[in-house]
């Protein structure tokens, strides 16, 4: 027979498995945190110690779990990746619902999305974190209105992708609804429009070379 200290803790399963939800509640505070600081603040200006004030936990736990800036950064951008793929879930072929789709994704990110991409020529880190963001974005692009390229040659299909990436582009957002000040209403019609445009146009058979003057 066992002794008493031989018996199993029936209660370290429980214990281990609070500590664990209780790390993960302090990870998503810490997150949060940081995301909020980042929305206002510039990359260089946010102290890992006022993140740690803010989501109530040590500064050693934020270096434990996140390693420094740049680990948090990976983990808002994995966050905000998640919102924005929930938010995007827009049927391929339906124009009309991914315009209202990535509007309402603006709606959310979009100051943040614009405050990093105004430091990534500053920070390599942000710089990596934006350029996914634009592969991102034209992947999503081309998914959605994949049934208005799949049956053009490769440059016709590249330059209509590319009118459709620019329609509903991060920029195009700031200049309605931020310089601008108009409602998401305007803002949704304008890029309806925009899109229907890239849809009906024809391809330009033939693009200038760079060493060609432009059109003046």
């Amino acid at each position: 027979m066992k002794s008493k200290a031989e018996l199993p803790d029936a209660k370290r399963p429980y214990r281990q498995t609070a500590r664990a939800a209780a790390a993960e509640a302090n990870a998503g505070r810490v997150v949060e945190a940081f995301r909020e600081r980042l929305t206002r603040l510039w990359f260089d200006e946010i102290r890992l110690e006022d993140v740690a004030q803010d989501a109530g936990v040590t500064v050693q736990t934020v270096i434990r779990r996140f390693g420094g800036k740049e680990g948090l950064l990976e983990a808002v951008v994995d966050v905000i990746a998640v919102e924005i793929a929930a938010t995007r879930q827009a049927a391929s072929g339906d124009p009309r619902q991914a315009v209202r789709s990535v509007a309402k994704d603006y709606e959310v990110s979009g100051d943040l999305v614009l405050r990093v991409l105004a430091q990534e020529e500053r920070y390599p880190a942000l710089r990596r974190i934006t350029d996914v963001g634009r592969r991102n974005h034209r992947a999503w692009v081309a998914d959605v209105f994949a049934p208005w390229l799949k049956d053009l040659a490769a440059e016709p299909a590249r330059q209509r992708l590319d009118a459709l990436v620019v329609a509903t582009d991060l920029y195009v957002w700031k200049l309605i609804r931020r310089d601008m000040d108009r409602p998401v209403a305007e803002l949704i019609e304008i890029m309806d429009r925009s899109v229907d445009a890239a849809l009906s146009a024809a391809p330009s058979p033939t693009i200038p070379s760079p060493n060609q003057d432009l059109p003046r």
